[in-house]
């Protein structure tokens, strides 16, 4: 790993050369936050932006990718959780479109990871175990991203933290890594990298931005979230970490209860997460947030965001040295 620095700093590692882009800064593909606006802000910025197909049919996801490539000249990638019901025509349209770089999740990698090296595409995928880790590399994948407990949506059954996870994972794996869960800082980067991350995922940071396709009162509430708001509750379905509101407590009350899966499927119905992050329904809507919401505490752009990392990177980087 080199690492060169001057009055801006400028990262060069693994996961910049990878993905050809400037700082190895990743924005989460996160569910009706990713749209065309924000990938192409991070993008624009030098990290690399990448659209939420989980949140858009096929057609949507088109109209986005367009919107993408109009507005960046920079590399930018498609997050697509593998059990899509329109799985086919989603990498139809990614192969198509000519997308440079595919984030996989929520399945088995080796179903598309061959087919889209095919069409000249790196694909990474999401885990948040070594049992997965060892299977991305068997897979063929180009780099993982490993995700800790801390993040926000769907998240690990193991509920393994980015600290713990991180080096676990280096330590299994010789692939190019990517730390999330938990980064929304300059700081955070250095200490991701210091345990043996190349690059780092941010989620929760992103999805308030002002560039977020997230509705204003959701990210009001991500301003307003204070230590402990954030849950990771549905672990019959799929653990997911929510902000703590009407909807949330629903799910407590059958949690305690000892619902069956079906009841929490009945619960959630359909349109859940969009009622609450896009439509702004903040009492019955799903809100997916990350425990790092307790530290943001303004709506800022992609830009203002980007120079607050570096500078936090710098930072923490020179002032080490003296701490220790």
């Amino acid at each position: 790993m080199i690492w060169k620095f001057e009055n801006v700093i400028t990262m060069q590692n693994r996961i910049t050369e990878l993905l050809k882009i400037k700082y190895p800064i990743i924005q989460g593909g996160m569910v009706w936050c990713s749209g065309w606006e924000l990938a192409s802000a991070v993008s624009n910025n030098g990290g690399l932006g990448l659209l939420g197909a989980g949140s858009m049919h096929p057609d949507v996801l088109k109209e986005h990718i367009i919107k993408t490539k109009a507005a960046t000249n920079n590399p930018f990638g498609v997050n697509v959780p593998l059990l899509y019901p329109d799985i086919e025509q989603i990498m139809d349209i990614i192969i198509s479109e000519k997308v440079p770089i595919v984030f996989t999740s929520a399945g088995n990698p080796k179903t598309w990871t061959q087919t889209l090296h095919n069409n000249g595409i790196t694909v990474v995928h999401v885990i948040a175990n070594t049992k997965f880790a060892l299977k991305c590399v068997e897979a063929g994948v180009d780099a993982i991203v490993a995700e800790g407990f801390e993040a926000g949506g769907h998240n690990g059954r193991e509920e393994t933290t980015t600290m713990c996870l991180i080096p676990q994972i280096r330590n299994s794996v010789t692939i190019p890594l990517i730390a999330a869960g938990g980064i929304a800082s300059g700081s955070a980067m250095a200490a991701a990298f210091a345990l043996g991350a190349d690059g780092v995922q941010i989620g929760s940071l992103f999805a308030s931005s002002l560039e977020s396709s997230a509705h204003i009162n959701f990210k009001n509430l991500i301003l307003a979230a204070a230590e402990g708001d954030t849950k990771l509750s549905l672990k019959k379905l799929s653990p997911t970490r929510l902000l703590n509101n009407e909807f949330y407590q629903k799910v407590l009350e059958l949690e305690l209860n000892g619902a069956t899966p079906d009841k929490f499927r009945e619960l959630l119905g359909k349109g859940r997460a969009k009622k609450g992050m896009f439509l702004g329904d903040t009492d019955e809507g799903e809100l997916e947030i990350g425990q790092v919401s307790a530290m943001i505490n303004k709506i800022k752009p992609v830009t203002e965001i980007f120079n607050d990392l570096i500078s936090g990177y710098n930072k923490a980087i020179r002032t080490m040295p003296a701490s220790l």
